[in-house]
């Protein structure tokens, strides 16, 4: 049997984990540059470069080694990285006047670099992490992977230099052509190859300022080791590629589609998402960090639930409205930070903390203005009752999922009935769909019952919080 170690080495070797970066030429040759409407690596998508975005993206995929082969834009591209969100893998610059895309001996050079496979991709694009880490997953000995996209819209430009492929049903294997119509689908310039294949370029010299890859793919497409991997924007593998201004604009729409969070609730869904794309733009423009924008949501809520201390109908209302501001705003923190790669698991502790914070306040802030408009009234303590059993239960519960989220990062949970109900715990936890249901309450002048109904629903909360957690939490002490 073999050693653990040597089929972990042996992962490593077959496995994908080098890239190599064209970002002065197409994958299939060709200058980027003047033929595609004056866009370059530099050119910014949602405020990040086109070469820094591929990098980071790689980066977040999976991707441990980069091989960039650049042009007379190499200092600019590597200012670009050192002055952005950190590049923690290794980059090796090897400049085109040295080795030429054209020369066999340059692929032979890049061969050497490579244990296993190799992803070969242009810059002129944008793409998901889910389109690399499924490339990723379907490296196999000896075959080529390439990422096929939809047909190019009218008006459009190509991106592969007539390189299409065919999809044939129901077998997956794929064969080339570039015969306009007999294709369905267009090759990206995003594809794996086998180390293996680059060792020696087959067929001669190649045309000036091409590169092997269509080479590469007609060779193994004729024995059927081509696999084709679809980009398909519903399941969080797409590909965009830029290189006009319309293309801008579609690659940003995709990255603004693809920041559904994992726990979202439907009104953060089908309003808050929907309303903090505006404000997202405008927070990128100013150049305002993850961090700030979570700071900015926690002063309107914290403003929000001194406006309801104040105990008057038109300040309920516009407390409300204001709350409601900062659940929008609130989305937009981990909107920047996923758009800009500047995650961090302080800014995420953060937003929980205050948002914690915020809706403790706003249920003291209740209270306090109904006990003033009530006061010297018989049962004027309810609403101070009502409102520290709510701050109780929130606090109570924000502990508890603390403590549900250690159990099942750290041993995981002792039954799945257990692990079922905390799945569906967690996801409502980080709902923000209370917001709209108080500004109702809020214009029927009806807070005490938006108050009931926070006390009950957060002490209830806790409770099966409890239940969920006490199980694993006894059968691992120390967490």
């Amino acid at each position: 049997m073999m050693s653990k170690s040597l089929l972990q080495k042996r992962a490593e070797i077959q496995g994908l984990a080098t890239a190599i970066l064209l970002p002065s030429v197409g994958v299939f040759g060709g200058p980027i540059g003047l033929e595609i409407g004056q866009l370059s690596p530099l050119t910014s998508v949602v405020g990040i470069g086109l070469f820094q975005r591929t990098v980071l993206t790689l980066q977040r995929a999976g991707i441990r080694q980069l091989i960039v082969l650049s042009g007379p834009e190499e200092e600019q591209l590597k200012h670009s990285l050192a002055r952005g969100p950190r590049v923690t893998i290794p980059v090796r610059w090897m400049p085109i006047r040295e080795f030429p895309i054209d020369d066999p001996r340059t692929w032979e050079a890049l061969a050497a670099e490579v244990r296993g496979f190799v992803l070969i991709a242009s810059v002129n694009s944008v793409f998901s992490r889910g389109l690399i880490e499924q490339l990723r997953r379907d490296v196999r000995d000896g075959q080529i992977i390439v990422v096929a996209q939809p047909r190019s819209l009218k008006g459009e430009l190509p991106t592969n230099f007539g390189v299409q492929v065919t999809i044939p049903s129901p077998n997956p294997a794929s064969m080339v052509s570039t015969r306009h119509g007999e294709s369905t689908q267009q090759v990206a310039e995003l594809l794996v190859i086998p180390a293996g294949l680059m060792n020696a370029v087959h067929g001669g010299v190649l045309e000036k300022g091409s590169t092997p890859v269509r080479q590469w793919i007609e060779q193994v497409a004729g024995d059927g080791r081509l696999h084709v991997v679809t980009a398909e924007e519903k399941q969080g593998r797409w590909y965009q590629p830029v290189r006009t201004s319309e293309d801008v604009e579609r690659a940003e729409k995709k990255l603004f589609n693809s920041l559904k969070g994992e726990f979202e609730g439907f009104v953060d869904r089908y309003f808050n998402r929907k309303v903090s794309r505006g404000f997202t733009r405008l927070f990128l423009e100013l150049g305002l960090s993850p961090n700030s924008i979570t700071a900015l949501a926690g002063i309107i809520g914290l403003v929000a639930a001194a406006g309801f201390s104040l105990g008057t109908y038109s300040a309920g209302i516009l407390a409300a409205l204001l709350f409601q501001l900062a659940a929008v705003i609130d989305c937009c923190d981990g909107e920047v930070a996923r758009l800009t790669f500047t995650e961090s698991p302080f800014g995420a502790r953060l937003d929980i903390v205050l948002d914690n914070l915020v809706h403790m306040a706003i249920f003291a802030g209740i209270a306090v203005g109904l006990y003033t408009t009530q006061v010297g009234q018989e049962d004027d303590w309810m609403p101070l009752v009502l409102g520290g059993a709510a701050v109780f239960g929130n606090g109570l519960s924000f502990l508890l999922v603390e403590k549900a989220q250690r159990i099942k990062s750290a041993v995981g949970w002792r039954t799945p009935a257990h692990a079922a109900w905390a799945d569906v715990m967690l996801k409502n936890v980080a709902s923000r769909d209370f917001s709209v249901s108080l500004i109702a309450f809020a214009l029927f002048d009806q807070l005490f019952w938006f108050l009931l109904f926070a006390a009950i629903g957060s002490l209830m909360f806790a409770g099966a919080m409890v239940w969920v957690i006490r199980p694993s939490a006894v059968a691992s002490p120390r967490l």
